[in-house]
């Protein structure tokens, strides 16, 4: 079953742009790209996977190195998994494979460029890509995302940019086709705080979900009536709506994995020390997410946290 689902897009100038990073994400976001209209040179560190991606997308291509795919194109997207794998694909450090440092996007980018990262990762990275990617005169715009697996697959995702406003503006027109919201909400670096400021408000909404759901079920109540009538109140929100009975029947083999989310918190709370932020629930819950992962369930979805209270 293909990852990339139907959707409507808005005719929009066709750009020749570069996917860095195949994974959940990367996927589905390249090949609505592709579907969009743009031609899309893909590079993933498992070549079958971008040779697949290219079967499932005829007309475009993939490239050996993050460099060959940013040779001559307008826009180079990427989405990998920490702060490490987006300098190695940026600049081209410990790519593996016997490549050099000269193999990294940003040396085989053209004059006037834009590079836009959907890695969550570091504030720091971020300003520390963009400065460099001044001093080649290329663009850099950190550009987190929301919405999960499904909303990758559905081109529905909520992205949040930092970055100069010209660069936001050349690139929004492409990257609506795998968004529903594309926002700037600041310098270099604001992307991937707003993110931060997601996964803060996702933290202490699962905690107290997972609360509710056990004390309820101790209680001897109808979950998912329970949930039906308190969904359509003050208490509604998303992780309800789409997490709330499936954390009810002890099901998680979906959506955002455990390890992920600790990944995520972990820049949170480095970012609190350093601006000086209070966190004690997300730093708690963060330390809840860890007894799951010695439970095994690193790969489970964040809703799992109800287990700890079984």
């Amino acid at each position: 079953m293909s990852q990339i689902a139907a959707k409507t897009y808005e005719a929009t100038p066709a750009k020749k742009v570069a996917f860095l990073g195949l994974g959940v994400m990367g996927y589905p976001m390249a090949g609505h790209l592709a579907r969009a209209g743009h031609h899309v040179t893909v590079y993933n560190r498992s070549a079958a996977k971008a040779a697949a991606w290219a079967a499932e997308c005829p007309g475009n291509a993939t490239a050996p190195t993050p460099r060959e795919a940013a040779a001559g194109v307008d826009i180079v997207f990427a989405c990998v998994g920490n702060d490490a794998d987006l300098r190695s694909v940026v600049l081209g450090a410990d790519l593996g494979g016997g490549q050099r440092a000269s193999d990294g996007a940003f040396a085989g980018m053209k004059p006037g460029a834009i590079f836009v990262d959907h890695t969550t990762a570091s504030a720091e990275v971020a300003r520390e890509l963009y400065a460099e990617a001044q001093k080649l005169g290329l663009h850099f715009v950190d550009a987190p995302v929301s919405g999960g697996q499904a909303g990758a697959q559905n081109g529905m995702l909520t992205v949040m940019c930092g970055g100069d406003a010209a660069s936001f503006d050349a690139v929004k027109p492409a990257a609506m086709a795998f968004s529903r919201a594309f926002t700037l909400l600041g310098a270099s670096g604001a992307g991937q705080l707003a993110k931060m400021v997601n996964q803060i408000c996702i933290a202490g909404l699962v905690q107290g979900l997972s609360e509710a759901i056990a004390f309820g079920q101790q209680a001897g109540l109808d979950m998912h009536q329970v949930l039906d009538v308190i969904g359509k109140g003050a208490a509604q929100s998303w992780q309800m709506d789409n997490r709330g009975k499936t954390m009810a029947d002890d099901k998680f083999e979906f959506g955002f994995a455990v390890d992920w989310m600790r990944k995520d918190l972990g820049l949170v709370l480095d970012e609190a020390k350093r601006n000086g932020a209070r966190l004690p629930v997300t730093a708690l819950v963060d330390q809840f997410y860890a007894d799951v992962q010695k439970m095994g369930g690193g790969r489970w979805d964040t809703s799992s946290l109800i287990r700890r209270l079984r």
